[in-house]
């Protein structure tokens, strides 16, 4: 983590002081910046693995592949941010879990392709340092590395009067992982593959604009909001997946993010297969179903913006299914039976979703309670 610093440190030690007020004037603290940074590192050797020098201040982070001793390894790299969530989460100062999430959407999407998440990198924008809720947001970020088993090894933080508002941040991160090369998924599916889903935490960090939406409509209809959790932090997979993997039966996985339901699992599809997901196989969580009544949302609509409670899906030949299921218990997994991959009726169909059910288990499109 580095802050931008004064170019110029050579000329009279007035002359700097004066420069330094004035741009502190124009709105960037350079000494906060750096206040920080110290802050930080030892969160930052709280997350050391094999191959981290999680050593912050310096331009750019590293870390030593081979001592992680892969034979003919892959890089994976996935990169994302936390969406308008970040608002609701400033609106209700409630930012412990927001680094999490930014760790939880990258390394989640490094291991349904087999990797090992390696080291993150973060970005916190803002239009003035706040020490307090930078560290908090980053001390969320440092949690979710070390549950991921990655090392927080560089990052930035930017001040930027005029591009945010007083009060305004927003955060980015950046992942990396590694897999050998005959390892990587996803592999082929066939019909009569199962697909296995892992019980989200909540709304994750997608469909947050829709969410405020509904939530700012409840509200101008004077009806008091429901006591659920908005803002609980997106589940990381990481090390229930890596365990899954290791048993050699794990076909495909997709992370259930933007696109919900519907459009993620086709990503490691092949043309004419449809997945025929049984919505009665996991119950839909209370905060979806009441966004399904309080939005007047349909089936389709929910299942195309949120994850409905299942955020990683993982897809096994049907005699390993029970197997890959127990390990993912052992590792705290809640996991769910959802269907099978059956064949389209046209064999050139784009892969798809079809969920089967709904009318029965989703209270959808129906007067809030």
């Amino acid at each position: 983590m580095k802050q931008a610093s004064d170019a110029d440190r050579a000329r009279r030690p007035g002359e700097a002081a004066a420069e330094r007020d004035a741009y502190a004037r124009a709105g960037v603290d350079i000494a906060a910046g750096n206040n920080l940074v110290d802050a930080i590192k030892p969160l930052a050797r709280g997350t050391a693995r094999t191959g981290s020098t999680p050593d912050l201040g310096g331009f750019g982070g590293l870390f030593d592949l081979a001592a992680c001793e892969f034979a003919d390894p892959v890089l994976v790299a996935a990169t994302d941010g936390v969406g308008t969530k970040l608002v609701l989460a400033i609106e209700q100062n409630r930012l412990d879990g927001l680094g999490t999430d930014l760790v939880a959407m990258c390394v989640n999407d490094l291991v349904v392709q087999g990797a090992t998440p390696l080291f993150f990198l973060d970005y916190f924008a803002s239009a003035k340092l706040d020490h307090h809720r930078a560290l908090a947001v980053i001390e969320g970020i440092a949690r979710g590395c070390r549950e991921a088993g990655c090392a927080l090894i560089g990052g930035e933080t930017a001040e930027m009067p005029g591009l945010y508002r007083p009060g305004e941040f927003d955060l980015a991160g950046f992942a990396v992982g590694a897999v050998e090369r005959d390892a990587v998924l996803p592999r082929p599916l066939t019909v009569g593959d199962v697909v296995l889903g892992l019980a989200s935490s909540g709304v994750h960090a997608n469909g947050f604009s829709l969410v405020r939406s509904i939530l700012a409509g409840h509200e101008r209809g004077d009806a008091a909001l429901p006591d659920l959790d908005w803002l609980a932090p997106t589940r990381i997979y990481v090390r229930s997946c890596l365990a899954a993997i290791a048993t050699g039966h794990v076909k495909a996985m997709a992370h259930v993010t933007g696109g919900g339901l519907l459009e993620n699992l086709p990503r490691v599809m092949a043309a004419g297969q449809i997945a025929r997901i049984d919505t009665a196989t996991w119950p839909l969580p209370e905060v979806f179903g009441w966004l399904a009544r309080a939005g007047g949302l349909g089936h389709r609509e929910l299942a195309r913006t949120f994850n409905c409670g299942v955020g990683m899906m993982l897809v096994t030949a049907p005699g390993d299914a029970d197997a890959v299921a127990r390990v993912l218990r052992d590792q705290g997994e809640t996991v769910f039976r959802l269907g099978v991959i059956e064949p389209a009726d046209d064999a050139a169909a784009r892969p798809s979703v079809a969920l089967v059910n709904c009318d029965e288990h989703w209270p959808c499109a129906a007067s809030p309670s």
